[in-house]
């Protein structure tokens, strides 16, 4: 009786003993298993926390602000063709290199570089040196006429001066300069405004009539 009763007791601390070991290999296993991810939860490659606008993961590239435009993707300015006032500028530059001696400068910014005033730059100098003074007032420029490539513009312009031996000038006119279309091919200088041809013409010393 005894020996049945110890056995017994034997038996179950072992069993009690057994379901330890069991339930700590339980405890193992579901420490090592992964979680299961919820729907619409953060996981480990879906960052939780929003970025700023314009940053980014290192690699990937953020959208910007819809105001925000990347320099690279900026509209680049139109290029616009010279004016009248480019051309009012040349006639500026032509008359003071004149009226300074400086014949070489002015038969320059003749077409073709002298060449459309028809002297040679020797011929050009020695007809502006008979004067002591020479000035001009440039008047209001008209419309660029345009065709073919090519643009005019007309000029009117008043001179007044004074040769060596004390004689008065006076001459009136329209002066008339051209130049290229950006059209492909043209060079800087084809694009840049030259005097075509020169309507100038002596007019009384006493008229002072202002040309426009």
């Amino acid at each position: 009786m005894r020996t049945f009763a110890a056995a017994g007791l034997a038996l179950l601390l072992g069993g009690c003993g057994g379901g330890d070991e069991g339930n700590g290999a339980a405890a193992d296993n579901a420490v090592a298993a992964e979680p299961t991810p919820i729907a619409g939860q953060p996981t480990p490659v879906t960052p939780s926390t929003t970025l700023p606008p314009g940053d980014g993961i290192p690699g990937v590239s953020a959208p910007l602000p819809a105001n925000e435009v990347r320099p690279a993707d900026a509209a680049a300015p139109v290029a616009t063709e010279a004016g009248p006032q480019e051309a009012v500028a040349v006639l500026t530059d032509y008359f003071a290199a004149i009226g300074s001696g400086r014949y070489q400068d002015a038969y320059r910014l003749w077409n073709g570089r002298g060449e459309a005033s028809g002297m040679s730059a020797k011929a050009f100098a020695d007809s502006f040196a008979k004067y002591a003074e020479y000035r001009a007032t440039i008047g209001t420029p008209g419309r660029i006429d345009a065709g073919a490539g090519q643009r005019y513009i007309e000029i009117p312009v008043r001179v007044t001066g004074r040769l060596l031996d004390g004689t008065p000038v006076s001459l009136a006119g329209p002066v008339t300069l051209h130049r290229t279309g950006d059209i492909d091919g043209a060079t800087a200088e084809q694009r840049s405004w030259r005097i075509q041809t020169s309507g100038l013409k002596p007019r009384p010393a006493t008229d002072t009539a202002t040309q426009q």
